[in-house]
Protein backbone atom coordinates (compact mmCIF):
# COMPACT_ATOMS: atom_id res chain seq x y z
CA UNK A 1 0.00 0.00 0.00
CA UNK A 2 1.19 3.33 -0.55
CA UNK A 3 1.50 6.07 1.61
CA UNK A 4 -0.38 9.49 0.23
CA UNK A 5 1.96 12.16 0.00
CA UNK A 6 1.26 14.97 1.70
CA UNK A 7 3.90 17.08 0.42
CA UNK A 8 2.31 18.90 -2.01
CA UNK A 9 -1.02 20.77 -1.42
CA UNK A 10 -4.39 21.93 -3.11
CA UNK A 11 -4.16 19.21 -6.07
CA UNK A 12 -6.32 19.80 -8.96
CA UNK A 13 -6.94 19.36 -12.49
CA UNK A 14 -7.67 21.27 -15.40
CA UNK A 15 -11.28 22.63 -15.90
CA UNK A 16 -11.44 21.31 -19.33
CA UNK A 17 -11.26 17.78 -18.30
CA UNK A 18 -14.84 17.59 -18.34
CA UNK A 19 -15.17 15.63 -14.56
CA UNK A 20 -13.40 12.85 -16.58
CA UNK A 21 -11.52 10.41 -14.39
CA UNK A 22 -8.75 9.72 -16.19
CA UNK A 23 -6.78 12.96 -16.03
CA UNK A 24 -3.75 14.69 -14.38
CA UNK A 25 -3.44 16.46 -11.61
CA UNK A 26 -1.51 19.58 -10.10
CA UNK A 27 -0.27 19.88 -7.10
CA UNK A 28 1.88 22.21 -5.54
CA UNK A 29 4.92 22.55 -2.62
CA UNK A 30 7.54 25.36 -1.82
CA UNK A 31 9.26 25.11 -4.61
CA UNK A 32 7.98 22.09 -6.30
CA UNK A 33 5.19 21.12 -8.93
CA UNK A 34 3.76 17.04 -8.45
CA UNK A 35 1.82 15.50 -11.27
CA UNK A 36 0.07 12.71 -10.47
CA UNK A 37 -2.34 10.43 -12.22
CA UNK A 38 -6.04 11.30 -11.08
CA UNK A 39 -7.13 7.62 -10.70
CA UNK A 40 -4.42 6.61 -8.41
CA UNK A 41 -4.19 9.64 -6.12
CA UNK A 42 -2.23 7.74 -3.10
CA UNK A 43 0.16 6.32 -6.18
CA UNK A 44 3.29 7.81 -7.51
CA UNK A 45 3.87 11.08 -8.74
CA UNK A 46 6.01 12.86 -10.66
CA UNK A 47 8.18 16.07 -9.16
CA UNK A 48 9.12 19.14 -11.14
CA UNK A 49 11.35 22.41 -9.77
CA UNK A 50 9.03 25.22 -10.12
CA UNK A 51 11.04 26.94 -12.69
CA UNK A 52 10.85 24.25 -14.87
CA UNK A 53 7.54 23.50 -14.78
CA UNK A 54 7.01 27.67 -15.41
CA UNK A 55 8.82 27.24 -18.87
CA UNK A 56 6.84 23.87 -19.77
CA UNK A 57 3.63 26.18 -18.82
CA UNK A 58 5.19 29.09 -21.04
CA UNK A 59 6.25 26.83 -23.97
CA UNK A 60 2.59 25.43 -24.07
CA UNK A 61 1.02 28.98 -24.45
CA UNK A 62 3.49 29.72 -27.37
CA UNK A 63 2.78 26.77 -28.99
CA UNK A 64 6.26 25.43 -28.99
CA UNK A 65 5.03 22.16 -29.17
CA UNK A 66 2.71 22.17 -31.88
Amino acid sequence: MTTPDTKFSGWRKSSLSGGQSDCVEVGFADSSIGVRDSKDPSGPHLEFEATAWAAFITAIKNNQFD
